[in-house]
Order: structure tokens, then C-alpha cells, then sequence
């Protein structure tokens, strides 16, 4: 009996790939296609983008983005885009913020999660994030109107609708209280 070796994509094929479609990740060589977010999640996500890009524009620090896809890992290939990130603006490369996906981990990842999104799966991003240098992931969840702040050594603290998210070694002078992602 013999097998035939099925092609794992690259990172770079992805990227030029004709199917590469909006709401896609490349998961171990794989497209893994996701349904769009809801309206809920777009309207938590926007809440905390707009306070992080207000303090990464305030201090200097201005790599707050959207939906970029990252490099994880290589070989087979991991291409995760968070919701938001931030990346630190002394680790771009001196040609600037690129063109296609970031070869190298955000220093923050942030995940909505979705209605359609399962465990398994929010634990999986966390720890292909985690895996790769990310120092901290944080994942937001809109119906217990949470959030799970995930630090690189894979410790975790649940930060609910009274608490503030700061984190001074890595958003230095970022806070916001959980209760302003959710109000309505």
C-alpha cells in the first residue's frame, strides 16, 4: 500500500494564494476557514482598539493593529491573525511594518471570542501565540463579560467587569476598566 504526501502551504504561499480569503488562519500547513464574527464581537473588539490605539499614539508606541496575520511557527506553518495586537515599535524591522504577515510574534494578542468558537479553539490560538514569544495574550469574552490575561509562562488571572486591564511591563500606562468593553 502506498500513500501520497499531502502539500503543506507556507507561510508565503498563503499570502499569494488565490483562496486566501478574509476570515482564514494557516494551522499547521492547513487553511482552517472561520465564520465572520458577530456584531458584538466587533463592537467589544472596536471598544478596546480605540483605548489602545489612544495610548500607543499618546507614548510613541504606535503599532496597535487589526486582524494582521503573524508567523508562529514554521514547518509546518503557523499564520494567526488576533483580533488586535500590539507590537513594540523598536522590534520592526528598520523597512518598517510589512507588506505581508509579521515574522515575528506580537508582544500582545488579544482574542474576541465568538459565539461559534469552542474551547478547544481559543485554547489552541492562546497557545500558538504563547508558543511563539508572545508575552501576553488576553482573551475577551463577551457574554460573562471577562477577560483572561494569559502571561507567557502560561500563568492566567480572570479579570472581570470591576477589575482594570493594565499590565505596566508591557503596556506601560495602558489601563482600562473591563466594565467600559462591554457597557451598552
Amino acid at each position: 500500500m502506498s500513500t501520497v504526501a499531502q502539500h503543506l502551504m507556507t507561510a508565503e504561499e498563503f499570502w499569494l494564494s488565490p483562496e486566501n480569503r478574509k476570515h482564514s488562519s494557516l494551522i499547521r500547513g492547513e487553511v482552517v476557514e472561520s465564520m465572520p464574527p458577530g456584531a458584538k464581537h466587533g463592537t467589544v473588539a472596536i471598544r478596546l482598539a480605540t483605548r489602545l490605539g489612544r495610548w500607543a499614539e499618546s507614548s510613541g508606541r504606535r503599532c496597535v493593529g487589526a486582524e494582521s496575520g503573524f508567523i508562529l511557527g514554521r514547518d509546518p506553518d503557523i499564520v494567526r491573525g488576533p483580533d488586535l495586537f500590539y507590537v513594540r515599535v523598536e522590534r520592526i524591522a528598520k523597512s518598517g511594518i510589512p507588506e505581508a504577515f509579521w515574522n515575528i510574534a506580537p508582544d500582545l494578542a488579544v482574542e474576541v471570542v465568538s459565539p461559534s468558537e469552542s474551547a478547544a479553539e481559543v485554547h489552541e490560538k492562546v497557545s500558538d501565540f504563547l508558543a511563539a514569544g508572545t508575552p501576553r495574550v488576553w482573551v475577551v469574552y463577551p457574554r460573562s463579560q471577562e477577560v483572561v490575561v494569559y502571561r507567557s509562562d502560561r500563568s492566567a488571572r480572570t479579570c472581570s467587569a470591576n477589575d482594570v486591564l493594565e499590565d505596566q511591563e508591557i503596556l506601560p500606562g495602558f489601563s482600562c476598566r473591563v466594565a467600559e468593553l462591554f457597557d451598552e
